[in-house]
């Protein structure tokens, strides 16, 4: 399939829909301070060139499976940004009804499945739905998001050597942005370009730069592709950056300030800003018009979160199994 054209259109969405997701985010960060959002926060912030470029790539109907850094995914493919504040907030009017929280986003009418808490436990899920699909004689390919620190666990190789062996319709991506929680690659094993592991089972794969979402779009496209026509699996290690810490907990003692300012001077959102401006795609008024429509719109979503309920006590009991009257639990 030949690559889409990059267009003054999709330049100015992505500026849009990035900046909504930072925004979006640094809001959670917030709210997260004043205690609103409870539990655990991890954001996504400096990361968004690689869910931009990943998006384009994608037809309607693929499957999209990540960790627990995961808010902003379902956003990026057409969930409700007020139902996602409202999850975080734990209210009724959420995703998972308030159940899942932070790090349990879930969209299945968007293709969204998950926002996983176990480090790894959605690589080989993700393999699963890609096992769906062509058991189905579907046309869809599922991207399947990890860290890392994942490709450290049992259940990557497992799921890997399957993968190839079958040949499913599955990117898997790894969001490498340089720690897994506090610790380096360089400490976690004696080779950095976690890509080659892919080379182990002959499975296509390579590095991608996570800064630029055209990059991104180009790899991410050929693998999408590759995957639709029957090629089977592709490994990529997307080396992004992320500019707060591994959760809001975090005191980030392993890196430097000068650190973060060297990829924050090639900031996603400045990238694509930049490429506006040089071809005047629009004016600064324009961007300024755009801006606000993504300060509003967060504000609608915090408004949104704060008038919702919170669950019943009874709704504990709701959503469990998918045969309602299953007769083993009960709220006596």
């Amino acid at each position: 399939m030949p690559k889409k054209k990059i267009t003054k259109a999709v330049y100015l969405k992505w500026y849009e829909d990035m900046l909504l997701w930072r925004k979006f985010e640094d809001k959670c960060s917030a709210m997260y301070i004043q205690q609103k959002i409870r539990g655990f926060l991890h954001l996504y912030n400096g990361q968004e060139a690689v869910l931009a470029g990943s998006l384009f790539a994608m037809n309607k109907g693929d499957k999209m499976i990540t960790a627990y850094r995961n808010h902003v995914q379902p956003i990026g493919l057409g969930e409700d940004p007020r139902k996602i504040m409202a999850e975080m907030f734990g209210k009724k009017t959420g995703t998972s009804n308030g159940k899942g929280g932070s790090m349990h986003m879930f969209s299945k009418e968007h293709h969204f499945y998950g926002g996983h808490g176990i480090v790894g436990g959605q690589i080989p899920l993700g393999a699963g739905l890609a096992f769906g699909d062509k058991y189905q004689g579907n046309d869809h390919v599922t991207l399947c998001y990890m860290g890392d620190g994942a490709v450290r666990q049992g259940a990557f190789h497992e799921t890997l050597n399957l993968a190839m062996l079958w040949k499913l319709p599955v990117v898997f991506v790894i969001e490498n942005n340089g720690y897994a929680m506090g610790t380096s690659v360089a400490r976690t094993a004696n080779h950095e370009d976690i890509w080659k592991l892919g080379l182990g089972y002959e499975m296509p794969c390579g590095p991608v730069d996570g800064m630029d979402p055209v990059k991104v779009y180009e790899s991410m496209q050929e693998a999408v592709d590759r995957a639709r026509e029957g090629g089977g699996p592709t490994l990529l290690e997307v080396r992004t950056y992320r500019y707060k810490g591994h959760s809001m907990s975090d005191a980030q003692h392993y890196r430097t300030k000068d650190e973060v300012a060297q990829f924050q001077a090639k900031d996603p959102i400045l990238i694509v800003e930049n490429v506006i401006k040089d071809k005047k795609y629009a004016t600064k008024k324009e961007l300024e018009e755009i801006d606000q429509r993504v300060k509003d719109l967060v504000n609608e979503c915090v408004k949104f979160a704060e008038e919702s309920d919170f669950p019943d006590p009874e709704d504990l009991f709701k959503n469990i199994y998918t045969q309602e009257d299953y007769p083993f639990i009960t709220n006596n």
